[in-house]
């Protein structure tokens, strides 16, 4: 079993890094890492992963600006990381960061490390550990905020 960590030199912040040392507390599972240029080099990335490097899952971390043009591209990554599991028959988990989340570089550096170290469980638990995730379902679980909650009848 191994997780495929896919990165961006585009990032802000070294997710890589933050996915790793996640990944090192809570499991033993190994890993391989991948570092792009940007966010549309994510699916190939992740399909060279899974195929290539044989990683069960890959977690792309990618980190979109504020412009309408970035938010295009995050469009087509988005498109682009589909096909790649539809291809593959594997997960792969999109973390993105939009730079307009926040309203401050603390908050936003915030956001980004939750974001991060959630997915990063989830991902483990979508290999090891699935009746975790089931447990959840329905609850408003939110990755680098606080929980929303579940609506409640």
């Amino acid at each position: 079993m191994k997780i495929g960590i896919a990165d961006t030199t585009f990032s802000r912040v070294n997710m890589g890094k933050i996915a790793i040392d996640e990944l090192r507390k809570i499991s033993s599972i190994p890993y391989e890492r991948y570092t792009v240029p940007g966010i549309k080099d994510l699916p190939i990335a992740a399909k060279k992963l899974l195929e290539e490097k044989g990683c069960d899952l890959v977690i792309t971390l990618g980190w979109v600006g504020g412009t309408q043009k970035d938010m295009l591209s995050y469009i087509v990554l988005s498109m682009g990381l589909v096909m790649v599991q539809l291809m593959t028959n594997k997960h792969v988990i999109d973390v993105t960061i939009h730079e307009d989340e926040a309203e401050d570089e603390k908050t936003l550096m915030m956001v980004a490390e939750n974001r991060v170290r959630e997915h990063v469980r989830n991902a483990v638990d979508l290999l090891v550990n699935p009746k975790r995730l089931q447990k959840l379902a329905g609850t408003g679980q939110r990755q680098g905020y606080p929980d929303v909650g579940p609506i409640l009848k």
